[in-house]
């Protein structure tokens, strides 16, 4: 009997653990995508969008928070990384896309990104600091931070998770709430984009937050530091992942709705080009100086608990798929993000966005079809399901950056102009739904080929399975 009880006792005990690890580590997560864009944009589409602020919040939280959270799932249900998965489009996709989703989350855009608002949106407001030299100190010492929090990365989730993110979210709880207590709705007529489709317009500025692509490259960080943890291979880790995928997305859609309110109410607010001032004045008008000190602290520790997740993610992918230790790429991440990010934010802007507007399409394409894949599983494996619509999105989504960048804008318009909400630029999703079901069909015509047998690693362990290709022995 007191055996039993002692096994008991000890599972009981394991059991709390992996609750604990699990919301640590959700905490984590919700502090990797909470950087200064996600900061800034509510507020401004809340103004924009005026009384037309619900169904354009919800188009924002669809791609700021739902897709994210569908990423991870799709990573976690997989039990691939984010290179194993693009494979399935062929090798060159699976090869190039990592790379171009790794650098824009990383040096090329996400993470000097990070260091740029920081200066700008926080240190210049409160202490006037201006100039290369300003920003240039503050970078290298931001970086340095950031370096030396993810320099070990099993404990990256412990440092976001039980210690800066708590600070972060009380200190955006204390601005929030104190804002939608003494403030009352403005009423503001909808900007002429948000009048006629602000769902649509909503799910666009949720984009810019980058955290679809973020989620695919984050969730490597997110498995191996529960896996470190303890939560066994199978199904405790993928229950785990998925559950603190959700934990972080329910924290960014209450967090972006309470920004959204701040907007809404700040008197005056059609005035402003962007939410960085807007909430550095709500704040100051709220709580006086104490609150613009802050409002500048949440900026600060929401980029630099983004800037540790890039660090640790990228540096964990270069190291693993490329060559050289862990701590060198996390170097070259962070002094190549300091450099940029001292040359300002255009600067970084200006470098980045077209990659990261080439790369949403495919990448939101690969989640798509990764998630709905399972139910095809009992009749076949999807190859030409993956291949097809990936490849259309990737085709079209150049087209549309071409066209973007004034490259043969004239000749190559008339190829994605008649797709339905090419102008918002969603054209793509027609061309690439088509293209999923003309793979799907193939897919399931295809004679099948004698089985081999094998395992494969399921969410309950290694089982055997019988594959139709040796070449294409499948994952869950």
């Amino acid at each position: 009997m007191s055996t039993a009880v002692t096994g008991t006792a000890k599972g009981s005990e394991q059991g709390g653990a992996s609750k604990t690890a699990v919301v640590v580590t959700a905490l984590a997560l919700f502090s990797m995508f909470f950087g200064a864009g996600n900061l800034i944009f509510p507020p401004m589409l809340a103004v924009q969008a005026g009384d037309n602020f619900w169904p354009a919040i919800l188009g924002f939280l669809t791609t700021g928070a739902l897709l994210p959270v569908l990423a991870v799932i799709a990573i976690a249900l997989s039990g691939s990384n984010v290179r194993d998965l693009a494979q399935r489009a062929g090798t060159f996709f699976g090869v190039i896309f990592p790379i171009l989703a790794y650098l824009s989350i990383g040096a090329f855009y996400a993470l000097p990104r990070t260091g740029a608002v920081s200066f700008e949106v926080a240190m210049t407001p409160v202490f006037g600091w201006e100039g290369t030299v300003p920003r240039a100190l503050f970078n290298i010492v931001f970086f340095g931070i950031a370096l030396a929090l993810s320099w070990n990365p099993t404990r990256i989730t412990d440092t976001l998770g039980k210690f800066l993110t708590p600070a972060l979210v009380i200190l955006l709880i204390i601005m929030i709430g104190t804002a939608i207590f003494t403030m009352t709705n403005q009423g503001y007529t909808p900007s002429e984009d948000y009048a006629n489709n602000a769902y649509t317009t909503g799910v666009l500025e949720g984009y810019l937050t980058m955290d679809s692509i973020a989620a695919l490259a984050f969730s490597i960080v997110i498995i191996s530091s529960l896996r470190f943890k303890g939560l066994g291979e199978g199904k405790p880790l993928v229950r785990g992942t998925i559950f603190a995928g959700l934990g972080a997305g329910i924290m960014l859609a209450l967090i972006y709705l309470g920004l959204g309110l701040i907007g809404r109410a700040m008197p005056n607010a059609e005035q402003y080009d962007n939410g960085a001032p807007l909430l550095s004045d709500a704040a100051l008008q709220i709580m006086g100086k104490p609150g613009q000190i802050i409002f500048a602290l949440i900026v600060v520790l929401a980029c630099m608990t983004t800037a540790i997740g890039l660090i640790t993610a990228t540096a964990e992918y270069f190291s693993e798929q490329v060559a050289g230790s862990y701590r060198a790429w996390a170097i070259i991440f962070a002094v190549a993000s300091a450099i940029m990010a001292t040359q300002g934010l255009n600067f970084v802007m200006a470098v980045a966005a077209p990659v990261i507007g080439f790369l949403y399409p495919p990448a939101i394409a690969l989640i798509f079809v990764t998630l709905i894949e399972p139910l095809f599983r009992s009749r076949t494996r999807l190859r030409w399901g993956f291949f097809l619509p990936i490849w259309v999105a990737v085709a079209w989504s150049l087209i549309s950056t071409f066209i973007s960048l004034g490259w043969a804008a004239d000749a190559l318009t008339p190829l994605v102009s008649w797709s339905p909400m090419q102008a918002y630029d969603l054209g793509w999703l027609l061309p690439t739904a088509v293209a999923f079901v003309i793979g799907v069909i193939i897919d399931l015509a295809r004679p099948a080929a004698p089985m081999e047998i094998g395992t494969q690693r399921t969410v309950d362990g290694e089982e055997p399975y019988a594959v139709t290709e040796s070449a294409d022995a499948e994952r869950v």
